[in-house]
């Protein structure tokens, strides 16, 4: 792309102020890893730039084309401004110091990878949602879709997977894993499954990308894929802060999280205005539920409707049995309510570490509650339930409360940020105090709730979180242009595409500069140590080698840094 220099007498020169402004917009990048807010320094953009008195009075376009840009942010307007400039001294801006064109070459369909952190048979959200995902994206047939997992030897998968459930081979694990989502899915999926390293794809999805990068050693992933978007998933930082010395932790994982976001995302997905607010993010919940919960629910519904009581037994919880995953808000409540909510019984199933001191500290405290065994939520024996109580606030968006919903029961949940996509369902009943608490719980137990209507359980499914995800990760865009970014000269995204070649990007600088640091940072071991990395887990190890039919580690770091360079964090 090249511009015809034109007179320069046009165009005025930029003046102190302009260049003060464009400097204060282009350390934005800069700012927000140092905590200073992005509205600050736009404040301060649109009053250096208002400062000029003749604004408006250039215009380096025809009037008519001009005429789309004048309900533009002051930030465009500056950038218009500097590209008119160098337009008319004929620069053209060749790319940054951190750039490297060599991408994944764009085909006729595109394809997208899908990376996690986790897999099944460990039934934790990181596994189970972007297996979902990978289906309902395939299911299009618009783009070749691959679901990257990461492979444990057997002694890890030991401590990792439940029952003691083992698989000898990456292949035995895959046939396990499209068994049990095409159960609940009800088609044949049609995407692929890799195990950690894998090579091909030009579009990539980071399920929590934080955690993955964390003691990333390797090549940026956007310099390797043409768009990568990260999907948050975990409050990490509300985790942190329940451990010793948690603030101090919380305040350096903020900023390492942070500088992840920007150096290897180029669109972050928050679910929920629980996490952490990243750089180039939105909050959107782009998960939906199993079909299966959906099926349940209009099964009630139609019973309901020809006479039959199919919710008769009440109220019940169901976590993971760790205190952070809403038991202390339980306990806390129940103990100080007994007498308000006296007669009120509460089942709660669910194994964990803290299993032992949950259930010592609500028999000290002689509370109604039953503890039970986890189970699968979709089992036949909680269909009759009435009320699901979750007062967790470390939840990021809480599958089992989106399960409950979709199964028409109550939800009896906690005014946080993490439940606020649920408060549109009549069925979610929002306490903001322990008092209001009570009262939830009352309303519940005494009426019964409302039957989904076909707009709610749309919402609920993973049809409509495949559309918001497209939509507001911009995947519907990238996939559709087919990196065919070529418009008519007229075109207002052509002159934006023209502005933005002609600017150097600070922004860009930022990034590249904060991933090289990072690099550097996780390629020391000793750095790696003390910050908590499991010693050895720079490179996959002789036993990943052979378990995945690789060459030893030795040979292929010997052959060739490809692993190095491009392997999601160990």
């Amino acid at each position: 792309m090249s511009f015809a220099p034109e007179a320069s007498e046009e165009v005025p020169p930029l003046d102190l102020n302009e260049l003060l402004a464009y400097f204060l917009k282009q350390s934005v990048p800069l700012f927000d890893q140092l905590g200073i807010k992005r509205d600050v320094c736009d404040k301060l953009v649109e009053s250096l730039c208002s400062k000029r008195k003749d604004h408006f009075a250039y215009d380096p376009l025809s009037t008519s084309e001009s005429s789309s840009f004048r309900n533009d942010n002051t930030c465009d307007e500056l950038d218009l401004r500097i590209a008119s400039v160098l337009q008319s001294t004929g620069h053209h801006y060749e790319g940054g110091f951190w750039d490297d064109g060599q991408k994944y070459d764009v085909a006729d369909k595109r394809h997208v990878a899908i990376v996690t952190t986790a897999s099944l048979p460990w039934m934790t959200g990181t596994a189970v949602n972007p297996l979902f995902r990978a289906a309902y994206l395939a299911k299009s047939s618009k783009q070749y879709v691959t679901l990257m997992v990461p492979w444990l030897c057997k002694s890890d998968q030991e401590l990792v997977y439940p029952n003691n459930m083992t698989f000898s081979s990456p292949e035995d694990q895959e046939t396990y894993i499209r068994n049990w989502l095409e159960e609940r899915v009800g088609f044949k999926t049609d995407f692929r499954i890799s195990f950690y390293p894998g090579k091909e794809a030009d579009i990539a999805i980071l399920e929590e990308p934080e955690h993955l990068n964390w003691y990333h050693h390797g090549k940026r992933w956007t310099d390797k894929f043409n768009h990568v978007v990260g999907i948050v998933h975990t409050n990490y930082l509300e985790y942190i802060k329940r451990e010793k010395n948690g603030a101090i932790q919380a305040f350096f994982v903020k900023h390492i999280n942070n500088l992840i976001a920007r150096a290897y995302c180029h669109k972050v997905l928050r679910l929920s205005g629980a996490t952490q607010d990243l750089a180039r993010s939105m909050i959107c919940n782009v998960h939906g539920v199993n079909p299966k919960f959906l099926e349940v629910g209009e099964r009630i519904a139609a019973e309901r409707e020809s006479g039959e009581q199919s919710m008769s037994k009440g109220a019940y919880f169901l976590g993971k049995m760790v205190w952070a995953k809403g038991y202390r808000e339980l306990i806390d409540l129940l103990a100080k309510h007994k007498t308000d909510l006296d007669g009120f019984k509460l089942d709660v199933y669910g194994n964990g570490e803290d299993s032992v001191e949950v259930q010592s500290a609500a028999k000290k405290l002689d509370l109604n509650l039953n503890f039970h065994k986890g189970r699968d939520h979709a089992d036949d024996s909680l269909h009759g339930y009435k009320v699901f109580v979750n007062p967790s606030i470390s939840d990021v968006l809480c599958t089992a409360t989106a399960e409950a919903l979709a199964m028409g029961k109550f939800v009896v949940c906690a005014d946080h940020p993490s439940n606020d996509f649920f408060r549109s369902f009549p069925n979610c009943l929002v306490y903001t105090t322990s008092e209001d608490f009570v009262a939830k719980v009352k309303e519940a137990m005494t009426r019964d709730p409302q039957p989904l209507t076909p707009e709610q359980r749309y919402n609920l499914s993973w049809e409509a979180a495949t559309q918001r995800f497209m939509e507001h990760s911009e995947l519907d865009k990238v996939l559709s242009s087919n990196g065919d970014c070529a418009s008519t000269s007229g075109n207002s995204v052509d002159r934006r595409m023209k502005k933005s070649a002609s600017l150097p990007n600070m922004s860009d600088i930022v990034d590249g500069g904060l991933a090289f640091a990072h690099y550097c940072f996780t390629g020391s071991e000793l750095l790696r140590l003390s910050t908590g990395a499991v010693p050895g887990t720079l490179n996959y190890n002789k036993q990943h080698s052979v378990d995945m039919h690789l060459l030893p580690p030795q040979v292929e770091l010997g052959m060739s840094a490809w692993y190095h360079y491009s392997t999601p964090s160990h």
